[in-house]
C-alpha cells in the first residue's frame, strides 16, 4: 500500500463525509457517515503497516475537492457514483492481483456498494424505502454524465484534429481547411447527438411494453407481487421477517414496488428510461463541438504553417487537460495521463498529416 493508496481511503472518507452533510435523509446521512469512518480506518490501518507517518496527511488531495466542487455545482449524486465506480475498479484489481499471485480472496475485497446495502440493511429503523433511494442514487447518476462529457470533448478533439491536419498536409487552401474543420466538427456531432438520440429511444421503446406488463401484475395480483419482492429481499441476504416488512412496507407506494421490480426482474431502471432524448442528443453535441472547435479556431486568424503549428500546441493543451480530467476517474497521476493522451493524439494527427502530404503530392 502506498501513499497514493493511502490518500484514495483519505480522500473517500472526505466525500462520504461530504455526501453526509448534503443529505437530507437522517438515515442514509448515517450510513454515509459510517462510510466515512470505515474509509478512515483503512487509511490510517494501511499507513501504519507500510510506517508511514498519518501526521498532517489527512487532507483531502486536489482530485478530491474537484469531485466536491462537481458536487456543490451539478448535485452530490454524482459524486457518489464516480466513487461506487473507483470501488468497482479498485475491487476488480485487488482480485485480479490476488489470483495472479495466486493469494486467497477473504470475500472482503467486493465493491463498497454491497458494504453501503449492508449498513443500510442493518439499520434498526430502515424501511423499504430507503433501500429503494439508495438504490437509485447507486444506479442513476454518478460520474458517467461528467464521464460523458470527458469522453465526448475528447472524441471531438481528436477527431478533428487529425482531419485537419490531413487537410493541411495536403496543401489544401486556408479556406478548404476551415471547411473541412466545420464540415468535420458539424459531422462528428451531428453523428453522435442522432446516435444518443436513438440510443435512449430505442431503450425507452424496448422496455415500455414489459414495463406496463410488469404493472398489470402488480394490480391485478398484489399479493403475489408482495410474496415475489419479499423472496428477493430474503435472495439478497435479509432475514424472512424483516424481508416480508420491507416488501409489505414497498406494496404501500405501487410506484415504488413497480420500480423494484422492474430492476430486478427485467434489469431495467426505470429513472433512466424518463431521460430526455433530445436533451442528450443535445448534449452529445455541444460536448463534442467544444472539443472540435480547439484544432480548427487558430486558422481563422492566422495563415500557412503558423497556423498549423498553432493549432497543434492548442491541440496538445487539450489533449493534457483531457487526460489529466480523465484522472478523476481512475486515480492514476495527472502527468502520465495527460501526457499519454498527448503522445496518442500526436500520433494520430502526425499520421493523418502524412498522408495529406502523400495524397496531395500525388494529385499534384
Amino acid at each position: 500500500m502506498t501513499l497514493a493508496q493511502v490518500q484514495t481511503e483519505i480522500d473517500a472518507s472526505y466525500l462520504y463525509s461530504q455526501l453526509a452533510a448534503h443529505e437530507e435523509d437522517p438515515i442514509i446521512a448515517h450510513v454515509y457517515r459510517e462510510m466515512s469512518d470505515i474509509e478512515k480506518s483503512h487509511a490510517v490501518l494501511f499507513a501504519q503497516k507500510q510506517n508511514i507517518s498519518i501526521e498532517g496527511i489527512f487532507k483531502p488531495s486536489w482530485r478530491a475537492k474537484t469531485w466536491n466542487l462537481i458536487g456543490t455545482v451539478f448535485g452530490y449524486d454524482h459524486v457518489l457514483g464516480a466513487m461506487m465506480d473507483t470501488e468497482k475498479s479498485i475491487a476488480a484489481a485487488t482480485l485480479a492481483g490476488k489470483e495472479k499471485n495466486n493469494m486467497a480472496t477473504l470475500g472482503t475485497e467486493t465493491t463498497h456498494v454491497k458494504i453501503l446495502r449492508s449498513i443500510l440493511e442493518n439499520q434498526e429503523n430502515v424501511t423499504g424505502s430507503h433501500i429503494v433511494k439508495l438504490e437509485k442514487k447507486h444506479r442513476n447518476v454518478g460520474g458517467n454524465a461528467i464521464r460523458a462529457a470527458v469522453l465526448g470533448g475528447n472524441d471531438g478533439l481528436v477527431s478533428n484534429f487529425s482531419l485537419i491536419m490531413g487537410v493541411a498536409g495536403a496543401a489544401t487552401a486556408q479556406a478548404g481547411i476551415i471547411v473541412a474543420g466545420l464540415a468535420g466538427l458539424l459531422a462528428g456531432a451531428l453523428s453522435m447527438s442522432l446516435g444518443e438520440w436513438i440510443s435512449v429511444k430505442s431503450a425507452q421503446e424496448l422496455y415500455e411494453n414489459q414495463m406496463e406488463l410488469e404493472m398489470e401484475e402488480l394490480e391485478n395480483n398484489p399479493a403475489g407481487e408482495e410474496k415475489e419482492l419479499a423472496l428477493i429481499y430474503i435472495a439478497k441476504g435479509i432475514p424472512q421477517e424483516q424481508a416480508a416488512a420491507m416488501a409489505a412496507d414497498i406494496m404501500k407506494d405501487k410506484s415504488k414496488a413497480h420500480e423494484i421490480l422492474v430492476k430486478e426482474e427485467l434489469g431495467i431502471n426505470a429513472e433512466e428510461l424518463q431521460g430526455s432524448a433530445a436533451e442528450a442528443a443535445i448534449y452529445s453535441f455541444l460536448m463534442f463541438a467544444i472539443g472540435a472547435i480547439i484544432p480548427i479556431l487558430p486558422f481563422f486568424f492566422i495563415t500557412g504553417y503558423k497556423a498549423v503549428l498553432v493549432s497543434v500546441a492548442a491541440s496538445t493543451v487539450g489533449l493534457f487537460f483531457i487526460g489529466a480530467a480523465i484522472t478523476l476517474f481512475t486515480g492514476k497521476s495527472v502527468w502520465f495521463s495527460g501526457f499519454r493522451q498527448v503522445l496518442f493524439g500526436l500520433i494520430a494527427a502526425a499520421i493523418t498529416f502524412g498522408i495529406g502530404k502523400i495524397i496531395g503530392i500525388s494529385v499534384g
